[in-house]
């Protein structure tokens, strides 16, 4: 398939899949569960977290979260008392476990007692200059485990493009929420990123596929995969790059192309 071909036919596959439709059966669908942005950040930043395995067991276990959190995710996150913590003791899904999500609540309580905004987390890292979130990332990740007593086992949970990882799942929640269109499927909240500094958030899936179409030539899948990988979508749409995310995750994953 010739690049004319291959960006018409992503072209399609994008506008099939990047519709208010896919929401349902999505990750997504936990944060636009609310109309709160701090809740929306919240609530979609776990989610993403969550998100790897089976969508169905990844969307329970983020509803289930938020239900022990009483669908009000900013407002327990700021305001609990530590016997509301209680509650939350039996929470697991998969290898993350009571003493992460302990860990990551104090650090969205400190966080949001100096910035009314998540997305400050990333972009006090960031230059706009900047060709891609890189730098936000490997801040992100410094920045998160900058408290006292950070439990060795819950850094796992937290990829940063330092270590080479591919850091799918931050990425996936840096396009819910920068990136801005019509669908609304995306939350398009955070102005201070641009959507051309996005990576695409790859997998074993989106790599297959990937490489299928010669968008992927690096055997390893990792955070240079996914630099690649972008680069390559950017000379389809250098504004955009990560609407493909929606064309490469439905024909590797729905369609199993």
């Amino acid at each position: 398939m010739d690049k004319l071909a291959l960006k018409d036919f992503l072209e399609r596959k994008v506008q099939e899949f990047d519709q208010p439709s896919f929401i349902e059966s999505d990750p997504v669908c936990i944060p636009h569960l609310f109309s709160l942005p701090q809740d929306i950040e919240i609530a979609g930043f776990f989610t993403a977290i969550f998100a790897w395995g089976n969508r169905t067991t990844i969307i329970a276990k983020a509803k289930e979260l938020m239900v022990l959190m009483d669908m009000s995710p900013f407002q327990f996150i700021t305001n609990h008392q530590p016997a509301d913590l209680k509650k939350l003791l039996t929470f697991k899904h998969r290898t993350f476990n009571t003493t992460d999500l302990l860990y990551f609540i104090a650090f969205l309580h400190f966080h949001y007692n100096t910035s009314h905004t998540l997305s400050t987390a990333f972009t006090r890292w960031m230059k706009k200059s900047d060709p891609d979130i890189s730098e936000g990332l490997n801040g992100f990740f410094q920045y998160f485990f900058s408290l006292d007593d950070v439990p060795g086992r819950t850094k796992k949970h937290i990829a940063a493009p330092c270590k080479n990882a591919t850091c799918k799942r931050l990425n996936m929640f840096l396009r819910w929420m920068v990136r801005r269109t019509n669908t609304h499927v995306d939350f398009g909240l955070w102005k201070k990123i641009s959507m051309s500094q996005l990576v695409c958030p790859i997998d074993l899936h989106v790599a297959r596929v990937a490489r299928r179409f010669k968008l992927l030539d690096r055997e390893q899948t990792d955070w240079q995969a996914a630099l690649q990988l972008t680069q390559n979508l950017k000379l389809m749409d250098p504004e955009d790059p990560v609407k493909y995310d929606f064309a490469l995750f439905g024909l590797g994953v729905l369609e199993r192309y």
